[in-house]
């Protein structure tokens, strides 16, 4: 298995610290407002990574962390008239509800800043101790140029403008690259006790802090947003490895960005869409599948035509699915021989491998799902509804539905009831074309009562009507069945 590391800027053989036992530490959200859908992408991606880690034989534990000590939550906190906890406690809440409705494994540990400041405190003592850190007029500040190796992580040297960041102008620091530690308290600020006086924890030192104190000060890997590599990253790695003066991670993994018509999603563009507000018009299968459909290193667009080809591509399979389920109900004896047949002709085999070969080189994600399609063209081609339930065509419905739920319950994915699922999608598909399914349903029953009348030149003139509004119609001998063509 090879994971690209973004230290060494290559791909690398997984091999953890500890043999069998992988400790894994992924960025979690600022909990000041409902999370946007670029926030989730991790959390859906890292889901995969530890669900394939534990499948192939690791035991994996897990953190996500929550900041609930910064400016956006004294300012939001100020504006609302509450206590900062009551916002950040508000807000996680929330983001554990939304985590919750996207059916991902919670974690072994969610860290607080405030359940850490003794273990934030001991370390900036540390580094103060070591001369890497400096204390002046209640600030504490890490000098950078006091590790040798600042900007490995990165690529980037001292004298890089950390612009666009949460440093503040500090006109007390020897160097401008130096960032904080502890910021002395400020009027209407909340803060603590320290033997530097009252203040609270720069936004670096919280993971190192939290990581030293959860597992050891050392962690295989590492996760979070693209951007937040510099300077965040660069900076708890300088931080941690100047403490304990050994290596802090094995494998830094960082997920691109979500963009929104080409742009970041940000909030001074005012393009940020909250997955709560995503989840009130799409169902989240949908965001799961639109998130892993691509390259975990690659930009997504999340634009209305991205939109449009995801339900149009979670469609497609869920429909194939719904109609395995459709050869399920009936009881006919399958027998190995069937079961054997259907496996080959389905190349279940071989798809598992060329899965993991997929997943072992660095989550290719978009490999996996060329492989499902491909399984979904075969089982098109070998099953029709309607048709009569044999022993092989119930081993080939048995044999696809338990692959792919396997598969995708690495995913968090196709665990829904196929029919359903796949007539809510249909329903999207149905409001892009600005069609209600009554409206269709209408034209499928003038069409069937065509039919029983033999007026075979009005049933075609109806068959051709919902060819042409996208709607695929396929005719049995017990009535027909439609959806919306994928």
């Amino acid at each position: 298995m090879k994971i690209y590391n973004s230290l060494t800027r290559q791909k690398e053989d997984f091999q953890p610290f500890h043999q069998g036992h992988v400790k894994m530490y992924v960025c979690g959200p600022t909990v000041y407002g409902f999370l946007h859908v670029g926030n989730f992408r991790g959390p859906v991606f890292f889901n995969l990574v530890r669900k394939y880690l534990e499948k192939k034989g690791y035991q994996v534990e897990y953190a996500l962390n929550f900041t609930d000590v910064d400016d956006k939550i004294i300012n939001r906190a100020l504006a609302e008239n509450c206590t900062p906890s009551e916002i950040s406690e508000k807000f996680i809440a929330e983001y554990k509800k939304d985590f919750s409705n996207l059916e991902l494994v919670p974690h072994e540990h969610n860290p607080k800043v405030t359940e850490h400041l003794g273990s934030i405190e001991s370390m900036i003592s540390l580094l103060i101790e070591k001369k890497k850190a400096y204390a002046v007029d209640g600030d504490v500040y890490f000098q950078v140029d006091q590790f040798e190796k600042y900007g490995k992580l990165s690529g980037r040297n001292t004298d890089d403008v950390m612009t666009g960041t949460r440093v503040e102008a500090e006109n007390n620091k020897k160097a401008s690259a130096d960032f904080a530690l502890w910021k002395k308290t400020k009027p209407k600020e909340v803060s603590w006790p320290s033997p530097w006086g009252d203040g609270r924890p720069g936004w670096h030192i919280e993971c190192s802090a939290m990581i030293e104190s959860l597992f050891d000060g050392q962690v295989d890997i590492h996760g979070g947003a693209i951007d937040l590599l510099f300077p965040h990253h660069e900076n708890e790695l300088a931080q941690s490895e100047a403490a304990g003066d050994r290596a802090f991670v094995k494998y830094w993994m960082h997920v691109n960005l979500l963009n929104f018509g080409g742009q970041k999603m940000s909030k001074s563009l005012g393009n940020i869409v909250s997955l709560r507000e995503f989840s009130e018009k799409y169902p989240l299968e949908l965001y799961k599948w639109l998130i892993l459909s691509s390259h975990y290193r690659s930009v997504i667009d999340f634009a209305d035509e991205s939109l449009d080809r995801a339900t149009s591509s979670l469609a497609r399979i869920y429909s194939s699915l719904s109609l395995a389920e459709s050869f399920l109900s009936q009881e006919v004896l399958v027998t190995e021989q069937d079961f054997q047949k259907a496996k080959t002709d389905l190349m279940i085999e071989s798809n598992i491998k060329k899965i993991q070969e997929s997943l072992d080189d660095d989550f290719n994600t978009p490999e996996v799902w060329a492989v499902v399609f491909e399984t979904v063209r075969i089982l098109n081609s070998k099953l029709k509804r309607g048709a009569k339930v044999t022993g092989y065509s119930k081993a080939l419905a048995l044999s696809f539905s338990s692959w792919l739920k396997d598969l995708g319950s690495l995913m968090s994915l196709f665990q829904k009831p196929a029919t359903q699922f796949l007539i809510d999608m249909d329903d999207l598909l149905l409001k892009k074309k600005s069609l209600l399914r009554s409206d269709i349903e209408s034209i499928i029953q003038q069409r069937t009562e065509a039919r029983l009348s033999k007026d075979f030149a009005k049933s075609d003139e109806l068959r051709k009507k919902l060819d042409d509004l996208g709607i695929s119609v396929m005719d049995f001998p017990g009535g027909s069945f439609w959806e919306v063509g994928k």
